[in-house]
């Protein structure tokens, strides 16, 4: 964390919702596919989308100054390389739905509560609470949809740090339309997994998990995670962007379900918006924390010292927490004691 020190510091931060408008803007008409693979010019990305001329100039100009397009000369412009990489439909590592759908359609506008959240004076008509927003199939699906693809890229990581290769039974906590699940199954050939969530959630889900052909491996128990028994004898509990959607108060809780469920020596892993013990940051892992506050009032920020403590109290053994999605999210393993 740098201290600011003057004002266009300041107004950075104050116009930054013009950059997030502009990138969400882009992607909506698709203006990183069309660029996908070499230079073009206004002309032809309007062409390629339902934008005319002088506005797709305008808006490429606008991401040009953000650094995600880059001028050519004579008009043209490509993508800088992280929007090849990460923005352009159908990349590898294209997590642009995720961005476009959840973030720029529902997160950014529900930000506009963070005032009346912050003094506990939500109107009745707000949203509060995840179980209150997914009661509404659309805006579960739209959410859901744009997570899975938001949630791969972190599941992929999590394979490559965890030997999972003994454990049979995995317990998936509002594990959404099973992209961690399905992603450790592929990989574990011998595991199993149980996701809690909500009904709309878990409708969506099953259709993820039928593509992947792992029906027979993945089940889904309905309900809010907060209110619904889970399953014993579990050898992997996995909690992903639980504790920053609900109430803090019941975080202590969440951890003795998960002990009294975990198998002797079972792994407990928490993966969440996490910032440092001295509050220093992570920045984006603050900022996301403010935006669960505002439909969530009652949300923590969860800092890596109080986790480590409560999983100690908790009774669990080795515990560490380390980053995840660099700058943004930190995943914590603890061990039941064998």
């Amino acid at each position: 964390m740098n201290a600011l020190t003057n004002a266009d510091e300041i107004s950075e931060i104050a116009f930054g919702f013009m950059g997030s408008k502009a990138l969400f803007a882009a992607l909506e008409h698709g203006v990183f596919t069309s660029l996908a693979g070499g230079a073009s010019d206004a002309a032809s990305v309007a062409k390629a989308s339902d934008l005319d001329t002088d506005r797709a100039e305008t808006l490429l100009t606008a991401l040009a100054g953000l650094g995600l397009v880059v001028p050519q000369g004579q008009g043209q412009f490509v993508n800088s390389p992280a929007a090849e990489a990460f923005l352009v439909k159908g990349a590898k590592y294209d997590f642009g739905d995720y961005l476009r759908l959840q973030v720029g359609r529902q997160m950014y506008g529900l930000l506009d509560q963070i005032d009346d959240a912050l003094t506990g004076a939500l109107p009745e008509e707000a949203t509060a609470s995840y179980a209150e927003w997914f009661a509404d199939p659309d805006e579960a699906r739209l959410y859901s949809e744009s997570q899975h693809s938001g949630s791969l890229g972190p599941a992929r990581q999590l394979i490559k740090r965890l030997d999972l290769s003994q454990a049979t039974r995995l317990l998936d906590v509002g594990g959404g339309t099973g992209a961690f699940a399905i992603t450790l199954c592929e990989a574990n050939p011998g595991l199993s997994a149980t996701i809690v969530d909500f009904p709309t959630v878990a409708a969506l889900g099953r259709s993820y998990v039928q593509k992947a052909g792992l029906s027979d491996r993945i089940s889904y128990i309905e309900g809010n995670a907060l209110e619904t028994d889970w399953p014993g004898g579990q050898d992997v509990i996995l909690m992903s962007y639980l504790f920053s959607g609900v109430p803090g108060v019941t975080h202590d809780g969440l951890i003795r379900a998960a002990m009294e469920r975990l198998n002797p020596g079972g792994l407990l892993l928490i993966h969440d918006f996490v910032v440092h013990a001295d509050r220093t940051g992570p920045k984006l892992a603050a900022l996301w924390q403010l935006q669960h506050t505002a439909f969530t009032p009652r949300a923590r920020s969860l800092d890596e010292g109080w986790l480590v403590s409560a999983l100690d109290r908790g009774g669990f053994e080795d515990v560490t927490v380390s980053e995840m999605i660099p700058e943004m999210t930190m995943l914590a393993e603890a061990r039941k004691p064998a």
